[in-house]
């Protein structure tokens, strides 16, 4: 009974992490890699060990150097967890500042990658498939469009943002009405009532969009909203390059579409968006100020003020469906693990070369029921024969201390 009880738990251990938060991020990285400081790329990664994104979205990266450099430094220097879009130079002008998305590989894999010329910058499309266990039968996509719109007040600038926000509703046309769509982007926007922010809400659209923390205002040099801000980190420009004047404007945004409020496929988690480093207590200073304590640490927030002048935005999303997870975030720790996921005679077990103990291994199914147990005497390929189970899912647990609860679907 007590065994039976044990392998409930772990069953429910893991409804849960399947059920973990999806992290996003956007952030505009200030003209990645030229502009000072450098190291950069090691300031970004020291960032990200907080809020580590399964989608990381970003703006102002100049080249496909600068897109190597954010995986091979930031998101890969210790696992290969991470995978990128391939990186376009710009369409629709001479600029050198590009959008691209980086996405971890256990929960996702890139469908397509497409650009939307503008007046101004490019629109970079892409979409992601869930790796969901029943991704054959039942596909999750999320598209996802990264922009950073024209900058700069005046009537001219706003149309320019507005050409461009058009750009993304008559494209939203051309995809399945009930699609899962994220918008993010620097989008300079100073105010509300901006015509590109009406059009981007506007209900009569193919795909309604809404903005997570429905917090309409006048948001430029105004300390109502001064928890939201996201422009500017510093109140000069010591680096050269960057915007000045303290924190004042709500400039860095994820809209997403309505559906991702309610449907439980993919949902978005209430509260989770924030504007990353940011304490609610800034306004018009520099973002390591010693003033502006709280929940995110100094250490974070002098590397913000060192990385970029805008600061990052989060948010959460959840799914329902169940990953079907890759060892990727335990190639280092864990000694075991499993070559393939899905099966259809014959599981594989690969234990490190550093590991000598016996390994004590039990096969689950969905029930809690133990339907296999094998010891391994110091072997480093397991064979398991699983030629005789049914169809369906399947969870394999060792003895060792801290090792993960492996997967496996039986064909």
């Amino acid at each position: 009974m007590i065994k039976y009880i044990v392998a409930i738990f772990v069953l429910v251990n893991l409804k849960l992490s399947a059920q973990e938060p999806i992290n996003a991020i956007f952030y505009n990285l200030l003209e990645f890699p030229n502009a000072t400081p450098g190291g950069r790329s090691g300031i970004l990664k020291n960032i990200l060990v907080e809020f580590q994104p399964d989608i990381f979205m970003v703006c102002e990266l100049q080249s496909e150097e600068g897109a190597d450099e954010i995986m091979n430094i930031t998101l890969n220097s210790e696992t290969n967890t991470y995978s990128r879009a391939e990186y376009i130079n710009n369409q629709s002008s001479g600029s050198d500042l590009q959008q691209l998305i980086f996405f971890k590989t256990n929960k996702f894999s890139l469908e397509s990658t497409e650009v939307i010329t503008t007046s101004v910058r490019d629109i970079n499309k892409y979409v992601l498939k869930l790796n969901t266990l029943d991704q054959e039968t039942d596909p999750l996509f999320i598209y996802i469009y990264v922009a950073h719109l024209k900058s700069s007040q005046g009537t001219d600038n706003q149309n320019l943002r507005l050409s461009m926000v058009n750009e993304f509703t008559s494209d939203l046309a051309t995809i399945d009405p009930n699609s899962f769509v994220i918008f993010s982007g620097d989008f300079n926007l100073y105010t509300a009532s901006e015509p590109a922010y009406q059009e981007l809400l506007d209900p009569t659209n193919a795909i309604i969009m809404v903005d997570p923390i429905d917090s309409p205002g006048s948001w430029h040099n105004n300390d109502t909203y001064q928890n939201i801000h996201t422009q500017s980190t510093r109140i000069n420009s010591p680096f050269g390059s960057g915007a000045g004047g303290g924190l004042d404007d709500r400039f860095d945004f994820i809209t997403i579409s309505e559906n991702m409020i309610t449907d439980p496929k993919l949902r978005y988690i209430p509260n989770s968006y924030k504007s990353y480093g940011n304490n609610g207590n800034c306004y018009n200073l520099d973002i390591s100020d010693e003033l502006c304590t709280g929940g995110y640490s100094q250490v974070l927030r002098n590397r913000l003020y060192s990385m970029s002048d805008h600061l990052p935005v989060i948010m959460q999303l959840e799914t329902n469906k169940e990953f079907v997870l890759g060892n990727n975030d335990f190639e280092v720790a864990s000694p075991i693990t499993i070559e393939k996921t899905i099966v259809k005679d014959q599981v594989k077990l690969i234990v490190s070369e550093s590991y000598s103990e016996n390994i004590t291994i039990s096969i689950f199914n969905t029930l809690g029921q133990k339907i296999l147990s094998y010891i391994s005497k110091n072997q480093k390929n397991i064979h398991l024969n699983v030629s005789f189970l049914q169809s369906g899912l399947f969870y394999i647990k060792t003895n060792i201390p801290n090792a993960p609860v492996l997967k496996f679907i039986k064909k």
